[in-house]
């Protein structure tokens, strides 16, 4: 079963109640003054087990801490949003496996070697996907599945690197001064809101697989809690991407994160992706690639299991 994906952009009170999850969605008494009265809120409830991300989007939420104990005993990702409505924090169980302290051990005594050939094989199922994002939308991309061949192991000529150069020079060819970042025009803010959404489901079936977030195979930033997420999420951008060009070719004003666009980002989850031959929602294909990831740590398999775009 796919879980469900609670995006929060108004008031709300949030808690537990019979084992599910009760929202208390305030009706407002006074349009003048937005005075929200709780008592007369309509009531909603969501079984705690077909969640999978919470996003907490305003700060007139409250949500108990009952509520967020449950959510982390579900394995629950639980984003907040800071003032600009952009996701901000992401809230992980710290145990999640039943055999989560051998499971670490794999992960931290992975090898060298072995860290720079799951490396080797993130760069190629990502620059395969780039160029698959590319061809869509009709632009030469030989180039990128050449450079697939050629990515050795760690990566060491920085092919990464260079296909990403080619790809964001081309793939928002026709906005005007667009360049891959962060705090750049848009759609950089589309992209965050969706980079962000993926991380949170990236990190949670991390942590279902019984790995830490934190451990990667190549991002090291003493700063970043969640660098195996980082680390993975890498062949699953495109998909980001290629949702956000079809937003963009609509030619609706990007200079805000309207209600509808990020519903529509906020389907991330269950994009379809093709993992081994079989079609399935993003947020599972995920989860067969954290699993995979373990059975390289622990000797069981020597390759990731990747998305390929069709």
């Amino acid at each position: 079963m796919i879980a469900r994906t609670l995006y929060f952009g108004n008031p709300a009170y949030i808690s537990m109640r019979l084992d599910q999850l009760e929202i208390r969605l305030p009706e407002v008494e006074n349009n003048d003054t937005l005075a929200y009265e709780f008592k007369k809120a309509a009531v909603k409830r969501v079984p705690i087990e077909d969640i999978g991300v919470v996003i907490l989007d305003n700060k007139q939420i409250t949500i108990t801490q009952g509520a967020i104990s449950a959510l982390l005993d579900n394995n629950v990702a639980v984003i907040t949003c800071d003032g600009r409505r952009m996701p901000a924090g992401l809230l992980l169980p710290l145990d999640c496996n039943t055999t989560q302290s051998e499971r670490f051990r794999y992960q931290i005594e992975a090898s060298l070697p072995l860290k720079k050939q799951l490396w080797q094989q993130t760069i190629q199922s990502k620059i395969l996907n780039q160029a698959a994002v590319l061809s869509d939308i009709g632009i030469e991309c030989g180039n990128m599945r050449a450079w697939v061949k050629a990515v050795k192991s760690g990566d060491s000529d920085n092919l990464e690197g260079r296909a990403a150069a080619y790809y964001w020079h081309n793939i928002f060819g026709d906005i005007v001064g667009f360049r891959r970042d962060r705090d750049g025009i848009p759609p950089n803010n589309l992209l965050n809101y969706g980079y962000a959404i993926l991380r949170a489901v990236v990190a949670r079936a991390l942590v279902g697989s019984g790995l830490l977030p934190t451990f990667g195979i190549h991002h090291h930033n003493r700063y970043n809690a969640y660098c195996l997420a980082d680390d993975i999420m890498e062949p699953y951008r495109p998909y980001v991407d290629k949702l956000v060009v079809g937003i963009v070719a609509r030619g609706i004003d990007l200079t805000s994160l309207t209600t509808e666009v990020k519903k529509e980002l906020l389907s991330i989850p269950i994009i379809d992706v093709i993992v081994n031959g079989r079609r399935s929602p993003l947020m599972i294909g995920v989860g067969m690639t954290t699993a995979s990831l373990y059975k390289c740590y622990s000797g069981e398999l020597r390759k990731i299991v990747y998305p390929t775009m069709s």
